[in-house]
This record gives structure tokens, sequence and C-alpha cells, in this order.
């Protein structure tokens, strides 16, 4: 996913401060908890996949450093970052704990530069797929089961469990398309910009560092991502009960 290079002591201070908000806010709504506890498999579904798809991809590519760090593995214990999880739970978005690659290990039959791409639009693009899937599922449930189970307290639990799952893997697909430092996206865009603005943004990378902490605090990178997480989750869901 990415992995920050400036202080982390400021992110642990952001983290206290919206853990603490939010522990406040469960205070006076039980129901917010809930939903936290509803959102966890869904957290540890979306972080474990992306992580293991940026190493499957890299592996395909003839880099063996994830496999010989152990990160091939769909084990959410090898991949969760404490502080990205926190994250995911309590702000919508977050990350794993980062997957290391070697790009001068990839095939000669493509450039580093496209390598690193195929490498990074993997762990999004696997969240939407997964997203998908869950989806299916999601669609499947409501059309097969039962009306008594589905109005139970346990069939209640297991479709919020799916949807906050399919809501999760989404987002996180989503935030990591952002074409800034140290995000996905801004490793996907890098072979389709001209020679000038490449070497622009590696040279201004802290810049564009401290652009994402800034949309991230202020709560824009919600705002201007929420379109599409609402808009792709609408498709999905759509194609979904289409099938069924």
């Amino acid at each position: 996913m990415f992995n920050f290079s400036f202080d982390k002591r400021i992110i642990y201070i952001i983290i206290a401060i919206m853990v603490l908000s939010t522990l406040v806010n469960y205070i006076n709504n039980p129901g917010a908890l809930f939903a936290l506890l509803a959102s966890i498999p869904g957290v540890l579904l979306a972080i474990t996949f992306h992580e293991f798809a940026h190493g499957f991809a890299a592996y395909k590519l003839g880099d063996n450093t994830a496999k010989n760090e152990g990160r091939l593995s769909l084990n959410p214990l090898d991949h969760l970052d404490p502080i990205g999880t926190l994250m995911l739970l309590f702000a919508g978005f977050g990350w794993g704990k980062p997957v290391h690659v070697n790009p001068t290990n990839y095939t000669r039959k493509i450039s580093m530069e496209k390598g690193e791409a195929i490498v990074s639009v993997a762990g999004p693009l696997t969240n939407i797929i997964l997203a998908f899937l869950l989806a299916l599922v999601y669609e499947a449930l409501i059309k097969f089961a039962s009306a008594e189970f589905l109005v139970s307290t346990v069939g209640y639990i297991i479709k919020l469990i799916i949807w906050y799952a399919i809501s999760i893997n989404v987002g996180l697909g989503v935030f990591n398309l952002i074409p800034l430092p140290p995000l996905d996206g801004s490793k996907i865009i890098m072979p389709f910009l001209p020679y000038n603005a490449k070497q622009w943004f590696r040279n201004n990378e802290q810049i564009f560092y401290i652009i994402f902490v800034v949309i991230w605090i202020t709560g824009i990178a919600s705002i201007i991502i929420s379109p599409a997480i609402s808009g792709i989750t609408s498709g999905i869901m759509g194609i979904a009960k289409v099938i069924f």
C-alpha cells in the first residue's frame, strides 16, 4: 500500500484525537459501538487482500521479496498495521503494513515504472473485485434466505457485516487511487505522465506528502472520494441485483 517517510508521531497524535472523540460518541450512542464491531471483519478482509494483491502481483512479475518475507499470505496478522487499521475503523480509510517490493527484479518485458504501476493498482483493484463478490453474496442471501431468517437478529447481523465489508473494500480501494504520495495512485499515474512532469513530481514528493496530510486531517479527502465510493457501491450492488 504505502509507507510514510515523515515523523509518525504526528500520525499518532491524530489517531489519539480521533479515538478519543469516537469513544465519547460511543458512550452517547451504543449503536455506534455495534457498528464498529460489525465493521471489523470487513476491515480484516480489505487490508489482507489489498496487501496480498500487491505482493502477489510483484511475485508474478518476478520479484520474490514479498514471498521471502512471508507476505504472500491471507493471514490478517501478516498484513495489519496498527495505525492504519485504527484509521480504517475510526476514519473509514486507512492502510496495511506496506509490502516490500524490489522493482529491479521485475521481468524485463516491461519497464520498472510500468511494473510498479501494475503492482500498485493490484491492491485497489482487488478491493473492488472483493466488494463485488461480497455484493453477490449479499444479494444471494436476500433472494434465497427465508424471510424469518432475514428479520432475525442473526440474519440482521450477517447482512450488516457483509454490507460493511462491501463499503470498506470500496472505500479502501478508492482512497488508495488518489494520485498523491504515499498512496497507490501516485505510482499508477506515473507511466502516463510526460518526462518533465515525472521529474517535477519526484522532486516535489515531500510537498505532496504534506498536501496528503492536510486533505486527510481536514476531511477534504472524504469529500473528494465520497461521490466515487457511493457511485461504485451503487453500481456494484446494481449489477449484483441484476444477476440475482
